[in-house]
């Protein structure tokens, strides 16, 4: 069975096979830029998978050949005051805590780029399996402005290491397959012609696990890396969403230009 939130703001489709619930990101022709139409949709699906009894693994993945972008950087235009960002921030946060607070395991399924907010979601997987042509970062640094809220910064420094993380936001570069896989970050990367036979393999390995002992797993590893990030930086989330350079970013984005920085 096939559902789906349809929407002009993209759309999140979601079906069952047997006890697998694939969920799937489209934007087209925005490379899967994720909107507040669509991360309301995943929220609400990350949600109800804890009572619903009959699924056993979630695959979360892109359409058309990307995981996904980033968030729609047309979503930021509304933007009027750093509370606004602080709130987005907060709203960002807690759908992390929300997918890593899923029952039973989800595998990340990732073909070219999973930046910014595609990023933070798919490091929110327990398993990632990428094509050799995906990308991984968050260059904000070099394009919006903003600032990575606490909660994601702690989930990269888990999977990616402490001094990865640090290098590749503070130098808007981005980490492709080969390098996520020997940071660990990765579990495997395959050409993109293997990619569904090879996800298909991992999903049924875990599928056939124990159910409790997978469940087990997951909620001790989550409790191992919980850490009460609320309030941590909202000052720094603050200066960054209030500032000029925050609205130069947007508006240079959108209008496809090199963005003038103040410091202010």
């Amino acid at each position: 069975m096939t559902d789906q939130q349809e929407s002009s703001e993209g759309t999140v489709r979601h079906w069952r096979d047997d006890g697998v619930l694939t969920i799937e990101l489209s934007n087209p022709g925005r490379r899967n830029a994720l909107t507040w139409t669509m991360y309301e949709e995943l929220f609400r699906l990350f949600g109800m998978i804890n009572d619903d009894g009959q699924v056993r693994v979630v695959v979360l993945r892109g359409a058309d050949g990307a995981f996904a972008a980033g968030t729609d950087i047309r979503q930021f235009l509304n933007f009027q005051t750093a509370e606004d960002g602080i709130e987005y921030e907060r709203w960002m946060g807690r759908l992390v805590t929300t997918l890593l607070s899923v029952r039973v395991p989800v595998v990340g399924v990732v073909e070219g780029p999973a930046v910014g907010g595609g990023l933070m979601l798919a490091a929110s997987c327990d398993v990632l399996v990428a094509a050799d042509n995906a990308r991984f970062g968050v260059p904000i640094a070099r394009t919006l402005g903003n600032v990575v809220p606490p909660a994601v910064v702690l989930r990269l420094r888990e999977r990616l290491g402490p001094a990865r993380t640090m290098a590749m936001l503070l130098t808007s570069t981005l980490v492709d397959a080969e390098e996520a896989a020997s940071a660990g970050f990765v579990h495997a990367v395959v050409p993109a012609e293997h990619l569904e036979e090879t996800a298909g393999d991992v999903v049924g390995r875990i599928a056939r696990g124990a159910p409790l002992t997978l469940a087990g797993i997951k909620e001790i590893d989550r409790r191992l890396g919980a850490v009460d990030t609320v309030g941590v930086a909202e000052d720094v989330l603050a200066a960054c969403y209030g500032s000029e350079d925050f609205a130069e970013g947007v508006a240079a984005f959108v209008e496809r230009r090199e963005p003038q920085w103040k410091g202010r």
